[in-house]
Protein backbone atom coordinates (compact mmCIF):
# COMPACT_ATOMS: atom_id res chain seq x y z
CA UNK A 1 0.00 0.00 0.00
CA UNK A 2 1.40 3.59 -1.27
CA UNK A 3 2.81 5.87 1.90
CA UNK A 4 0.83 9.04 2.79
CA UNK A 5 2.46 12.11 1.92
CA UNK A 6 2.44 14.86 4.08
CA UNK A 7 1.09 18.48 2.36
CA UNK A 8 0.99 20.24 5.29
CA UNK A 9 3.51 23.41 6.58
CA UNK A 10 5.26 22.16 9.69
CA UNK A 11 4.53 24.69 12.81
CA UNK A 12 7.75 26.20 13.33
CA UNK A 13 8.41 29.27 15.64
CA UNK A 14 10.20 30.86 12.51
CA UNK A 15 7.57 30.22 9.92
CA UNK A 16 5.61 33.26 8.31
CA UNK A 17 2.41 34.03 9.48
CA UNK A 18 -0.07 36.43 7.97
CA UNK A 19 1.16 40.13 8.80
CA UNK A 20 -0.75 41.29 11.94
CA UNK A 21 -1.47 37.58 12.85
CA UNK A 22 -0.34 36.02 15.87
CA UNK A 23 2.51 34.28 15.23
CA UNK A 24 3.09 30.94 15.86
CA UNK A 25 5.15 29.61 18.89
CA UNK A 26 5.96 26.66 20.53
CA UNK A 27 7.65 26.68 23.71
CA UNK A 28 8.05 24.33 27.03
CA UNK A 29 6.18 25.52 30.02
CA UNK A 30 7.10 23.08 32.47
CA UNK A 31 10.16 20.40 32.50
CA UNK A 32 10.50 16.87 33.32
CA UNK A 33 13.41 18.27 35.41
CA UNK A 34 11.57 21.02 36.38
CA UNK A 35 8.35 19.08 37.87
CA UNK A 36 9.73 15.83 38.49
CA UNK A 37 7.05 14.27 35.62
CA UNK A 38 6.92 15.20 32.20
CA UNK A 39 7.47 18.24 29.43
CA UNK A 40 4.17 19.87 29.22
CA UNK A 41 4.21 22.82 25.90
CA UNK A 42 2.38 25.30 25.23
CA UNK A 43 1.27 27.20 21.81
CA UNK A 44 0.25 30.52 20.91
CA UNK A 45 -1.33 31.22 17.58
CA UNK A 46 -3.44 32.76 14.98
CA UNK A 47 -6.08 29.91 13.61
CA UNK A 48 -5.08 31.05 10.48
CA UNK A 49 -1.37 29.88 10.51
CA UNK A 50 0.19 27.17 8.23
CA UNK A 51 -1.99 24.91 6.43
CA UNK A 52 -5.49 25.63 7.86
CA UNK A 53 -8.98 25.04 6.38
CA UNK A 54 -11.37 28.25 6.85
CA UNK A 55 -14.90 27.85 8.41
CA UNK A 56 -17.51 30.28 6.97
CA UNK A 57 -17.44 32.54 10.04
CA UNK A 58 -13.86 33.84 9.26
CA UNK A 59 -15.85 36.33 6.84
CA UNK A 60 -19.53 36.01 7.61
CA UNK A 61 -20.82 36.71 10.62
CA UNK A 62 -23.39 33.73 10.65
CA UNK A 63 -21.40 31.60 8.58
CA UNK A 64 -20.68 28.06 10.51
CA UNK A 65 -18.15 27.77 12.77
CA UNK A 66 -15.05 24.59 12.49
CA UNK A 67 -17.03 22.73 15.35
CA UNK A 68 -20.41 22.75 12.80
CA UNK A 69 -19.00 21.57 9.46
CA UNK A 70 -19.29 18.22 7.98
CA UNK A 71 -15.51 15.67 8.39
CA UNK A 72 -16.67 13.90 5.62
CA UNK A 73 -15.52 17.32 3.35
CA UNK A 74 -12.14 16.71 4.67
CA UNK A 75 -11.72 13.03 3.70
CA UNK A 76 -11.60 10.80 0.94
CA UNK A 77 -10.58 11.28 -3.31
CA UNK A 78 -9.05 14.48 -4.48
CA UNK A 79 -7.50 15.42 -7.41
CA UNK A 80 -4.30 17.54 -8.01
CA UNK A 81 -4.15 19.68 -10.66
CA UNK A 82 -1.05 21.98 -11.80
CA UNK A 83 -1.57 25.27 -12.57
CA UNK A 84 1.49 26.59 -12.01
CA UNK A 85 2.20 27.86 -15.60
CA UNK A 86 -0.61 30.75 -14.93
CA UNK A 87 -0.87 33.89 -12.30
CA UNK A 88 -4.67 33.96 -13.09
CA UNK A 89 -6.80 30.94 -12.76
CA UNK A 90 -10.22 31.33 -14.27
CA UNK A 91 -12.62 28.99 -15.48
CA UNK A 92 -11.14 29.16 -18.92
CA UNK A 93 -7.64 27.55 -17.02
CA UNK A 94 -9.54 25.18 -14.77
CA UNK A 95 -11.88 23.49 -18.26
CA UNK A 96 -8.40 21.85 -19.44
CA UNK A 97 -8.19 19.48 -16.58
CA UNK A 98 -10.30 16.50 -15.68
CA UNK A 99 -11.81 15.66 -11.94
CA UNK A 100 -15.12 14.84 -12.53
CA UNK A 101 -14.44 12.02 -9.96
CA UNK A 102 -14.29 13.63 -6.88
CA UNK A 103 -15.67 16.48 -4.72
CA UNK A 104 -12.19 17.69 -3.73
CA UNK A 105 -9.76 19.84 -5.97
CA UNK A 106 -6.27 20.50 -5.03
CA UNK A 107 -4.63 23.15 -7.32
CA UNK A 108 -0.39 23.48 -7.31
CA UNK A 109 0.10 27.36 -7.93
CA UNK A 110 2.97 29.00 -9.36
CA UNK A 111 3.72 29.86 -5.92
CA UNK A 112 7.16 27.89 -4.45
CA UNK A 113 6.36 26.44 -1.49
CA UNK A 114 7.89 28.42 1.03
CA UNK A 115 7.01 28.11 5.09
CA UNK A 116 9.24 30.43 6.37
CA UNK A 117 8.47 33.57 3.81
CA UNK A 118 4.65 35.54 3.28
CA UNK A 119 4.31 36.26 -0.10
CA UNK A 120 3.78 39.67 -1.09
CA UNK A 121 1.66 38.47 -3.97
CA UNK A 122 -0.50 35.37 -5.02
CA UNK A 123 -1.54 34.08 -8.25
CA UNK A 124 -5.01 35.34 -9.02
CA UNK A 125 -8.30 33.15 -8.25
CA UNK A 126 -10.92 34.45 -10.22
CA UNK A 127 -14.08 34.43 -8.16
CA UNK A 128 -16.23 33.39 -11.36
CA UNK A 129 -14.42 30.27 -10.46
CA UNK A 130 -16.60 29.12 -7.73
CA UNK A 131 -19.74 28.80 -10.17
CA UNK A 132 -18.11 26.30 -12.35
CA UNK A 133 -16.48 24.16 -9.96
CA UNK A 134 -19.54 23.89 -8.31
CA UNK A 135 -21.24 22.77 -11.66
CA UNK A 136 -18.51 20.09 -11.53
CA UNK A 137 -19.59 18.76 -7.90
CA UNK A 138 -16.96 20.49 -6.23
CA UNK A 139 -17.36 21.27 -2.23
CA UNK A 140 -13.52 21.36 -1.18
CA UNK A 141 -10.89 23.62 -2.96
CA UNK A 142 -7.24 23.44 -1.47
CA UNK A 143 -4.35 25.73 -2.58
CA UNK A 144 -0.55 26.23 -1.83
CA UNK A 145 -1.26 29.90 -1.04
CA UNK A 146 -1.70 31.37 1.79
CA UNK A 147 -5.14 32.85 0.64
CA UNK A 148 -8.38 32.20 -2.12
CA UNK A 149 -7.96 36.50 -2.17
CA UNK A 150 -4.90 38.91 -2.75
CA UNK A 151 -3.56 39.41 0.74
CA UNK A 152 -4.45 43.47 0.19
CA UNK A 153 -8.36 42.28 0.04
CA UNK A 154 -10.58 43.84 2.05
CA UNK A 155 -13.84 42.51 0.59
CA UNK A 156 -12.83 38.88 0.12
CA UNK A 157 -14.72 37.92 -3.42
CA UNK A 158 -12.99 34.62 -3.85
CA UNK A 159 -14.02 33.25 -0.43
CA UNK A 160 -17.78 34.66 -0.62
CA UNK A 161 -18.46 33.88 -4.05
CA UNK A 162 -16.78 30.19 -2.95
CA UNK A 163 -19.27 29.70 -0.25
CA UNK A 164 -22.01 31.10 -2.01
CA UNK A 165 -21.41 27.81 -4.24
CA UNK A 166 -21.08 25.15 -1.59
CA UNK A 167 -17.61 25.35 -1.73
CA UNK A 168 -15.20 24.53 1.54
CA UNK A 169 -11.36 26.31 1.65
CA UNK A 170 -7.95 24.58 2.27
CA UNK A 171 -5.22 26.98 2.31
CA UNK A 172 -1.61 26.89 2.66
CA UNK A 173 -1.38 23.15 1.27
CA UNK A 174 2.33 22.00 -0.07
CA UNK A 175 2.23 20.64 -3.20
CA UNK A 176 5.73 20.76 -4.56
CA UNK A 177 6.52 17.52 -4.47
CA UNK A 178 2.85 16.17 -5.50
CA UNK A 179 2.57 14.54 -9.34
CA UNK A 180 -0.72 15.68 -10.16
CA UNK A 181 -3.69 12.58 -10.43
CA UNK A 182 -6.45 11.38 -7.63
CA UNK A 183 -5.31 10.55 -4.38
CA UNK A 184 -7.00 9.82 -0.62
CA UNK A 185 -7.28 13.06 1.19
CA UNK A 186 -7.34 13.27 5.23
CA UNK A 187 -7.17 17.61 5.93
CA UNK A 188 -9.14 17.39 9.50
CA UNK A 189 -9.58 20.19 11.64
CA UNK A 190 -9.67 20.56 15.23
CA UNK A 191 -12.72 20.55 17.35
CA UNK A 192 -12.50 24.04 18.45
CA UNK A 193 -15.88 25.45 19.70
CA UNK A 194 -17.12 28.51 17.56
CA UNK A 195 -13.72 29.25 15.63
CA UNK A 196 -13.27 30.80 12.61
CA UNK A 197 -10.59 28.79 11.35
CA UNK A 198 -8.14 25.41 12.20
CA UNK A 199 -5.04 24.42 11.15
CA UNK A 200 -4.88 20.80 9.88
CA UNK A 201 -2.26 17.83 8.98
CA UNK A 202 -2.82 17.45 5.38
CA UNK A 203 -1.83 14.06 3.76
CA UNK A 204 -2.32 12.57 0.34
CA UNK A 205 -1.98 9.10 -0.22
CA UNK A 206 -1.90 8.16 -4.74
CA UNK A 207 -4.45 5.98 -5.50
CA UNK A 208 -4.17 2.72 -7.45
CA UNK A 209 -2.82 3.72 -11.13
CA UNK A 210 -1.75 6.92 -9.98
CA UNK A 211 1.69 6.24 -8.34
Amino acid sequence: MSKWIDISQPLTNDMAHWPGDTPFHYTLSATKEQIGSANIGEITTSLHIGTHIDAAFHFDSNGKTVDQLDLDLYIGKAAVIDVSHTETITTAVLKKYPFDQTTRLLLRTSLPNNPKRFPSKFPYLDPEIAQFLSEKGIQLLGIDIPSVDAPDSKELHTHHALHQHGIHILENIMLDHVNPGFYDLIALPLAIHGADGSPVRAVLRPLEGNE
